[in-house]
């Protein structure tokens, strides 16, 4: 079956582009003008987004606010312009990557494919652990407490899942952001501490046991 590719861009130009890119490469192509029809678009369930960040209705990092909770796919923004601050906004809502305008669409096609590659390894995962009441489910990539779902976002499950199945090894940030992140990514390591505050609450939540351990002025480790 295809891949689906949602593409979110209020320039018709780049949509054609990226359109007739993508379906002559084998994907299947949704298309979405504006953040209110993107936010329609996400029901059809895409492998994939490209999301633009500058729209005049409802912009990228909203939508992607809105939406990451309950779609786990990647989601790559498109760019004009980013500032380190905005990058930061852009990975804290639960996005994946950027990529800046104008931008060569064989780099652009590399990344997507890349980012699916990752998703089909994280699917074909079917162990589970379970600690204590904690379930971590690899091929679900889902988290329960007591049976019942704890809600990550796509690059918080990423981390638990480097983290849990590596348990007693400590990660720097540097390190959990190259293996998360990738190698080429533009951002900050600097993302990841936000991410580990964020697993912690949710699962502070639930539970009063500790699963990531700070070993300062090293990084972090899940607790055997």
């Amino acid at each position: 079956m295809a891949e689906k590719i949602l593409i979110v861009d209020d320039e018709q130009g780049i949509v054609t582009l990226l359109k007739d890119y993508f379906e002559l490469n084998g994907y299947t192509v949704l298309t979405a003008m504006n953040g209110t029809e993107a936010l329609q678009k996400v029901a059809q369930k895409p492998d994939i987004i490209l999301l633009d960040i500058n729209m005049p209705d409802i912009n990228g990092i909203e939508v992607c606010s809105k939406i990451r909770e309950h779609v786990s796919c990647p989601i790559l923004f498109l760019t004009a312009k980013i500032e380190e601050k905005d990058k930061i906004n852009g990975f804290r809502v639960g996005g994946d990557d950027y990529i800046v305008k104008p931008f060569s669409v064989n780099e652009l096609a590399a990344r997507v494919a890349a980012h699916l590659r990752r998703e089909h390894r994280n699917t074909n995962k079917t162990t589970a652990i379970f600690a204590k009441d904690l379930v971590i489910d690899y091929g679900q990539r889902c988290v329960y407490f007591n049976n019942q779902p704890i809600q990550l976002a796509k690059k918080e499950f990423d981390i638990v899942e480097l983290l849990s199945m590596n348990a007693g090894q400590v990660f720097d940030k540097e390190r959990i952001y190259e293996k998360i992140w990738g190698y080429d990514s533009d951002g900050d390591s600097n993302v990841v501490t936000e991410h580990i505050r964020r697993i912690r609450s949710k699962l502070v939540s639930c539970s009063l046991e500790t699963y990531i351990e700070t070993v300062w002025g090293v990084g972090y480790k899940w607790i055997k």
